[in-house]
Order: C-alpha cells, then sequence, then structure tokens
C-alpha cells in the first residue's frame, strides 16, 4: 500500500510539472507586453525596454520557465527593485517571500499581497458551502435511493435537477429579487466589508445559498443512484428476509456501500468550489480568487495568472490524490497504480 501511494504521488508530481509548464507556455506567448502592462501606456520606451530585460524576458522558454519553478520551489530569487520604475517585490516586514510569484500588472503590488488574501476569501466561502452541500446531499440522496420510485424518490430527483439546470447567475439574481429587493434582509453584494453597513456574515448568506441549490443538486443525484443500486442488492434482500430491521439493514449494509462510489464525487465538488465559482463571485461583487482569475485574464496580466492556475493546478491535483487513496481504503477491491 506504501509502495502504492508513493508511485501514485510521484506520477501526480509530474502530471502537475508537465501541467505547469504548458500554463507557463501558453501565458507567456500571449499578446502583450507584460513591461508595458506593468508601467502603464504612458510609461517611456526606456523604462519598458529596462524592466523587459530586467525580468528576463529576452531568454528562452526553458530558461525562463527553469527560473520561474525554482523561485516556487524555494530558491530566493533577489527582488525587483528600482527606485526609477517605483518596483519592490521585498515583503514590507523586511523578508522576502518564500514563494516568489512576481509582480501584478493589474494591482500594481507584489502578486503575494493579493493571491492569498483572494484564495483564502473563496476557501471561507467554499468552506461555508461544502459543509452544507455534503451532509445535505447525504440525506437527501440516501431517502430517495432507500424508496426508489417513490413520491419521495421523484419529489427529491425533480428538486436536484431543477437545481442543477439553474446557471448560478438566475438563481443568485432570483434570491437578490426576493431577499433583497423585495423583503430588504439581505445586502445585494458581498464586498466583505463591515463598513457597507451590514455585517459579514449576512454578506455570506446569498453566495453560499447560490452554490448550495446549485452544486447540492448533482451530489444528490450521485448519492441517489449509488443507494439504489445497492438498496437492489441480494445481501440486502437477504438481511431483510431475515428479519432485520430496516433501519439496520440501510444503516448497516445500505449506506455504509452506497458511500462508496460518491466519495470521488464529493471531493471533486473542492475543486469546483475553489477555482470554478468565478459567476457566483461576480454576482455577488465577491472579492474571491475565482473573481480575480477572470480580471487577470481579461486585463492580461501573465504573473498574476500564472501564480492562479499553479495553485489551481495544486488544489485539483491533491483532491484527485486523497480521493483516490479514500476510494482504495473505502473498497478493498480496488488497487492504486
Amino acid at each position: 500500500m506504501i509502495q502504492a501511494v508513493v508511485r501514485k504521488f510521484v506520477s501526480l508530481v509530474l502530471t502537475l510539472l508537465a501541467a505547469s509548464f504548458l500554463v507557463f507556455a501558453v501565458t507567456e506567448f500571449s499578446p502583450g507586453n507584460v513591461a508595458r502592462k506593468t508601467l502603464g501606456p504612458y510609461a517611456p520606451q526606456e523604462s519598458v525596454d529596462l524592466l523587459y530585460s530586467k525580468l528576463g524576458l529576452n531568454d528562452p522558454l526553458p530558461i525562463r520557465y527553469a527560473r520561474w519553478l525554482g523561485v516556487l520551489v524555494g530558491v530566493k530569487a533577489d527582488p525587483l527593485q528600482d527606485p526609477a520604475l517605483g518596483l519592490d517585490f521585498k515583503d514590507p516586514r523586511g523578508d522576502r517571500y518564500f514563494l516568489n510569484f512576481g509582480y501584478s500588472s493589474l494591482y500594481k503590488v507584489p502578486v503575494n499581497d493579493v493571491i492569498w488574501k483572494r484564495l483564502g476569501n473563496t476557501a471561507l466561502l467554499a468552506g461555508l458551502a461544502f459543509g452544507l452541500i455534503v451532509p445535505l446531499a447525504l440525506v437527501l440522496g440516501i431517502l430517495a435511493g432507500m424508496r426508489e420510485g417513490s413520491v419521495l424518490d421523484r419529489t427529491i430527483s425533480v428538486f436536484g435537477i431543477v437545481t442543477t439546470s439553474v446557471p448560478e447567475f438566475a438563481s443568485g439574481v432570483f434570491l437578490v429579487a426576493i431577499f433583497v429587493v423585495w423583503l430588504g434582509w439581505l445586502p445585494g453584494t458581498s464586498p466583505l466589508d463591515a463598513g457597507a453597513g451590514w455585517p459579514i456574515w449576512s454578506q455570506l448568506i446569498l453566495p453560499v445559498a447560490v452554490l448550495v441549490l446549485y452544486d447540492t443538486g448533482y451530489v444528490v443525484r450521485m448519492v441517489r443512484g449509488s443507494m439504489a443500486e445497492v438498496m437492489s442488492k441480494a445481501y440486502i434482500r437477504t438481511a431483510i428476509l431475515k428479519g432485520l430491521p430496516f433501519r439496520d439493514v440501510v444503516v448497516r449494509h445500505g449506506v455504509r456501500n452506497a458511500m462508496i462510489a460518491p466519495f470521488t464525487v464529493i471531493l471533486l465538488q473542492i475543486n469546483f468550489l475553489i477555482s470554478g465559482v468565478v459567476v457566483t463571485e461576480m454576482v455577488f461583487s465577491y472579492p474571491g480568487f475565482g473573481r480575480m482569475i477572470l480580471e487577470a485574464s481579461l486585463f492580461g496580466d501573465i504573473q498574476l495568472v500564472e501564480a492562479a492556475t499553479l495553485i489551481a493546478l495544486v488544489v485539483a491535483v491533491a483532491t484527485q490524490f486523497v480521493s483516490d487513496i479514500g476510494y482504495a481504503l473505502l473498497n478493498p477491491q480496488i488497487r492504486l497504480s
């Protein structure tokens, strides 16, 4: 088992390296001059050429990628300081960043000053949503799968299909129309600013509600399908015929085996809640990770896009690694390769 975990880990690290190189190559060859975007449209050409040279953008792509990767793994490059350019990558406390992602041409600050705060905001939103999605989806999916074809099953199935089919921006506008415009109970935006007149907790309610409505239906259908399949197995019928209470049959035999298949699906929702909530964040003006990626992409902030994409890749690879290990532990018939 340990050898299989090590092989899986090495495979995922190699996948991450290959993906990071592709991301770096695509972003580096995107149109637009990084130095010009950093200094602004009115900077003299001499300053642009000087910054272009300082950033090492004249070097071949493999050298630039090796230098970029070396900084990420702990090789602390000298901060880019030039009084004439007004740039400084140094930490305000006087310490250099362990991960120096570069300078954001959009926000005019080091990438580290932007990306970790935005990632923390999205992690807060994702954690609240995930904490509601999982238990709600499990309860509804198990109830529906227990009595396949019943009125309860059909009701829950329709609920799951409808909520998943409604786009996030549509459900967001619908909730805003009810709780903001009509009732006036909640704020229409979520800037995470207590000075806006609303407490922070109230600004999180509508974004979390949109994510829960959109994502719960998908997980409910997965749990329901797995539970219905397990309840039709021969060992379930045997347990019922032996006279075991139906509740014990469901809890001890049904639920335990039904959770094996949805386990991976549930963990994969973490990827969506970290990097796929850009629509929700845009609707509610939420200062999150997905909205930051969209703004950086539209502006052409190469350094910020590369850093954000790398973090999203790490989250995806780590989630896949945990799901593979957990799935193998839950189902002894599965072997890691």
